[in-house]
Formats: C-alpha cells, sequence, structure tokens
C-alpha cells in the first residue's frame, strides 16, 4: 500500500478556505495577526499541509474588504424589497477616544422580522442635531429606504431627538427601555434607599476584593447547604446590574451575615429592618427588569408591546400604592415610580406609529388600549392607510384616454368620513362596479377586530402569513407598523461587539477596518 499522498490544494478550494478565515476572524474578534501565530500556523498545516495561510496583510487589504462588499451588496439588494424599515442609532467613544455611531435596520420579508446592522462609522465633527441629520440621511440614501422609513429609535439625547423629528422629519420614536432607565434610576436616588444601596455595595466590594472574605462566604454556603454564588456589583450607568447586586445580596443573605459577623469588618452592617425594605424594593423592581429584557429583543415583535408593557408597570405601581408598604422609603419609591411612569408613558396610546402597531397586532388589538377614543382614532387612521393601499395610482394624462373596451381608469376614492362609515358599509354590496377602497378597507379591519385573540406567546406575523390575501391592504399597513422595534437596544449591542474589536491587542485597528469588522460581525 502506498503512503498518503499531498496533493496541492485548488485554486477553487483555496478561495473557499481563505472567506471562511476572514469570516472567522470577523466573528470571533480575532486579530488579524492570528495568521503569524505559531500554534495557528501549526493547527492549519495539521489540516491542510498544502493549505497556505495569507498574510495579515493581504487578509486587511484586500480580503476583508472583498468580503465587506459582497455581504453589504446582498444586503442592499434584499432591505431594497422591504416594504418599510425602521432604524435605531446610537453613539459611542471607544477607549482610543474616537466617536462611532451606529444605525440598524429592522424590516419584515416573507412574514418574517430581519434585523441588519447599516453602519457603524466615526464621528469626527461635533455631536450636533444637524451633523447627525446629515449622517443619518447619508446611511438611508446609501441603502436606498430614505422613503420607507417607518420610525427611527434613538434614546432620549436633545440633540439626536431633534435631528430625527425636526430636521429629517421622520416618525420619532423614544426607546423604552432608555425611558424605564431614567424612570428606574430617579427612584432608587432618594436619600433613604440611595443610602441603603451604598451599605449593600460596600459590602459587596469588600466581599469581591477580599480573598479571604471570599473563602469564607464560601465555607458558609457549603455549611448551610446552599450553592456557592459571588456577590455582584452594580454599575453606575445600569440600574438594573443595582438589581442584581441587591437580589443576590437577597439570595446569600444568611450566609453573608454570617461571614460579615465573623470577619467584623469596619462596615455598617444591615439591621434587620433594612434587609426587609431590599426585599421590598428588588420586589418592586423586578418586574421593570422583566418588561427591559422583553422589550430589547431582536427577533421578536417589540414595538406592538410598548403600550401594553406601560400600562402593565403603571397597574402594578397602582396596586403597590393601594396596599402600602409599612416602610416609608419604599412608600415615597413607589409613588415616586408611579407619578414618573406617567410624567413618562401616560401619552403613550398618542404615539401614532406604537398605537398602530398595537392595533394591527393579532395578540392585542384594541384590548391594549385603557381610553376607547385612542382604539378608535387609531382604528380610523389605520383604515385611512389601509385606503389609500388600495386606491390605484393616478395614471398619466395618456392612461386617462379611453382604452379599447370604452372603460376609463376610476379615480381615487378620498377617505369616508366616520359619520358615513356605517351607511356606506351596509349600503356597498347594493352597488354595482368597483368596491369603494374606503369601505374595502372598513371591511376589513371589521373582519380582523371580529377574529379571536391569539395566544401572547404566539407569532403575530406567522398568523398575518397565513390571513394575507384575507386582508390585502390591512396586510399592506401592518408591514409598516410591525416592524418598529421598541427600542434602541440593537444599535447599543453594536457597541458592546465594537468594544471587544478595539481591545489592547487590536488598538491600532483604522476606523475603516472596524466598520468592516463590526458590519461582518453583525450580519454574517
Amino acid at each position: 500500500m502506498g503512503g498518503f499522498i499531498n496533493r496541492p490544494i485548488q485554486p477553487l478550494q483555496q478561495s473557499k478556505v481563505d472567506q471562511a478565515l476572514v469570516k472567522m476572524i470577523a466573528t470571533d474578534f480575532q486579530p488579524f495577526t492570528i495568521v503569524e501565530d505559531r500554534g495557528f500556523r501549526a493547527y492549519t498545516a495539521a489540516l491542510d499541509p498544502s493549505y497556505v495561510l495569507p498574510s495579515r496583510g493581504t487578509i486587511s487589504k484586500r480580503m476583508l474588504p472583498n468580503l465587506f462588499e459582497k455581504v453589504r451588496a446582498e444586503l442592499q439588494e434584499q432591505i431594497r424589497t422591504a416594504p418599510a424599515v425602521c432604524l435605531t442609532t446610537d453613539c459611542w467613544t471607544s477607549n482610543t477616544t474616537t466617536s462611532y455611531m451606529s444605525v440598524t435596520c429592522h424590516y419584515i420579508t416573507d412574514f418574517k422580522l430581519r434585523s441588519n446592522l447599516l453602519d457603524c462609522f466615526v464621528v469626527a465633527e461635533s455631536h450636533t442635531s444637524q451633523n447627525l441629520a446629515q449622517e443619518l440621511s447619508r446611511v438611508a440614501k446609501e441603502w436606498g429606504i430614505q422613503d420607507k422609513i417607518a420610525a427611527c429609535v434613538t434614546d432620549n439625547a436633545s440633540n439626536i431627538v431633534k435631528a430625527v423629528n425636526d430636521i429629517l422629519k421622520w416618525n420619532h420614536v423614544r426607546c423604552f427601555a432608555h425611558l424605564l432607565n431614567l424612570t428606574v434610576r430617579s427612584s432608587v436616588h432618594q436619600t433613604e434607599i440611595q443610602a441603603l444601596i451604598l451599605k449593600v455595595k460596600s459590602i459587596a466590594e469588600y466581599v469581591r476584593r477580599s480573598t479571604v472574605a471570599s473563602a469564607k462566604l464560601r465555607e458558609m454556603q457549603l455549611q448551610m447547604g446552599q450553592v456557592q454564588l459571588r456577590m455582584k456589583q452594580d454599575v453606575a450607568t445600569r440600574w438594573n446590574s443595582t438589581y442584581f447586586m441587591m437580589q443576590r445580596a437577597i439570595e446569600i443573605k444568611e450566609p453573608l451575615v454570617s461571614t460579615m459577623a465573623l470577619l467584623n469588618p469596619l462596615l455598617p452592617a444591615l439591621t434587620p429592618e433594612e434587609w426587609d425594605i431590599t426585599k421590598e424594593v428588588c420586589d418592586i423592581l423586578k418586574p421593570f427588569e422583566e418588561v427591559t429584557v422583553e422589550m430589547s429583543s431582536e427577533r421578536f415583535v417589540t414595538g406592538s408591546k410598548a403600550i401594553l408593557m406601560a400600562r402593565g408597570l403603571q397597574r402594578i405601581v397602582a396596586h403597590r400604592q393601594r396596599n402600602p408598604s409599612t416602610h416609608e422609603p419604599v412608600k415615597g419609591m413607589v409613588n415616586f415610580l408611579a407619578a414618573d411612569l406617567e410624567k413618562r408613558f401616560g401619552q403613550i396610546e398618542r404615539v401614532r406609529v406604537l398605537a398602530e402597531a398595537t392595533l394591527l397586532d393579532p395578540r392585542f388589538k384594541k384590548h391594549a388600549f385603557v381610553i376607547e377614543r385612542n382604539a378608535e382614532e387609531t382604528v380610523s387612521r389605520v383604515v385611512g392607510a389601509a385606503t389609500h393601499a388600495a386606491t390605484p395610482t393616478l395614471p398619466s394624462t395618456e392612461e386617462e384616454e379611453e382604452e379599447e373596451g370604452g372603460t376609463t381608469v376610476n379615480p381615487p376614492s378620498e377617505p369616508v368620513p366616520q359619520f358615513w362609515a356605517d351607511f356606506e358599509e351596509r349600503v356597498t354590496t347594493l352597488r354595482p362596479g368597483v368596491q369603494n377602497p374606503s369601505t374595502g378597507a372598513m371591511l376589513e379591519i371589521k373582519g380582523f377586530l371580529a377574529e379571536p385573540l391569539i395566544p401572547r406567546k404566539a407569532d403575530p406575523l406567522e398568523w398575518w402569513r397565513v390571513r394575507a390575501l384575507v386582508y390585502q391592504n390591512i396586510c399592506t399597513v401592518m408591514k409598516t407598523r410591525l416592524c418598529i422595534v421598541a427600542t434602541s437596544v440593537p444599535s447599543e449591542r453594536v457597541f458592546s461587539k465594537t468594544g471587544q474589536i478595539i481591545t489592547d491587542r487590536r488598538n491600532r485597528l483604522s476606523p475603516s477596518k472596524v466598520r468592516e469588522l463590526v458590519f461582518l460581525n453583525a450580519n454574517l
């Protein structure tokens, strides 16, 4: 038997492996210098001795840009077919003090919600409303979506709000998670609650910093038959990290109290009353954390949940007001939450794009609205939009002339005023000829609203896929509303990845390389 013959790798196979290598570098945040690492070269040679690793210069200057352009062109073609898009955007400064701006896009194709990163680029100019608007407009034009933007979701910063609302004239939606963050952070910054949080924080810092304390805590947990859990540390800018820290302290209260008693550090201990307050605060904050997580998803429809989530939190807080705590700091926190929720979310049913998304979600429809008038006005707007979708485009002068059959093109119909709606609906079937688009839209919305609600965890887009032919015009409107996401978290997530790319080992990456790597990481 002859030995194994090492055949040279074929050009096509070489190209295929090269592309897989570039994808790995982008997907796993690997540095270009990985191709010079001895271990990686030995591993590659063991897989296929005939494969020739490209140089890092070849990867950076030719292979990565080529893959970037290829993936970008494919996505542009896909997004151009979307009937409408929702954008999110945010800004971030790297550890090299370079300012970046990200723009993500969310849209419905084949009755599936898609999410893609359009761009992540350096903003060299100051973050004025005018400059931010110019950058957003540039991205929209490059991707051919400037005429199909259903909404743009951002945080509450005045410069970006002005850029989207006043300069670009796009539908602006304030990030739901950001608004909740402002509400909760303000509520826990009340004097008594903040003093309690600082006590828990000092204990967490001590236990995490001291090897003796950490070891003693583990020993106490073992003796008490508990799972070994570490204390968590909070981050000033993230209220939920404070919640997690306090919740963990509650979970390991007994071994933690024993540890602190044995070591006797010069730290103020929590009194029994303070432990009770800590538990109540965690119970109050738990639904806020759950809502934040649910509303930050990119894989599922979220914009249609905004009204329901806001009203749900208001009801939970109102229930606590009706059944007040025996502790004054907790009562003060609850009252603050109630007032701030009303200030930030009291008019959420008046946010048109969110209200229309809610109405068109077969899980909620009109049942998510607290104020009936808001629901009825939303129905009227959806009927108007469906009428517009069903109205033929005005023909040119030549097309207006009679065709061979002697028929003429009917002019588009105006939306039917509400006081005529009932009559038009009752007599439409008695009239010959083409059905009035307004009447058709009203019949569709009536049939849609009459259908039973689907389960809360069901996929609303799958429901629409099955009924698309039944409610054709309403379905057209739906595609411009259920693509709207509730938060700008997708753009924030881009920066967490960007921070992993710009590391000590890769701190000399040019902004163009960061842009290509982040784009590929998000979209491959």
